[in-house]
C-alpha cells in the first residue's frame, strides 16, 4: 500500500470544502438571478453574466478536459 501525503490530503480537502462552499452560493445566486430583476436586466448586466460564463467555461474545461484542455 503506497504511502499516503496527509499534509497534502488535508490541503486537498480544504481546498475542495472551500469549492464546494463557492459552488454553492453560486447556485443559490444563479436562482436569483445573479441579483437583477429579469425586468430590469440592462447589457451591462449582460456582459457580467458573460464574464462569469467565460471564467466558468474555463474552469469546467480543465476540469473536463475539453475545449481547449481537451486531449
Amino acid at each position: 500500500m503506497p504511502k499516503t501525503n496527509d499534509a497534502a490530503l488535508d490541503a486537498f480537502i480544504a481546498a475542495k470544502i472551500e469549492i464546494d462552499a463557492m459552488l454553492a452560493r453560486l447556485v443559490a445566486h444563479s436562482a436569483d438571478h445573479f441579483g437583477y430583476n429579469p425586468e430590469e436586466v440592462l447589457w451591462g448586466h449582460v456582459g457580467t453574466m458573460e464574464h462569469y460564463r467565460a471564467r466558468l467555461r474555463e474552469i469546467t474545461d480543465m476540469a473536463f478536459g475539453e475545449g481547449k484542455h481537451a486531449a
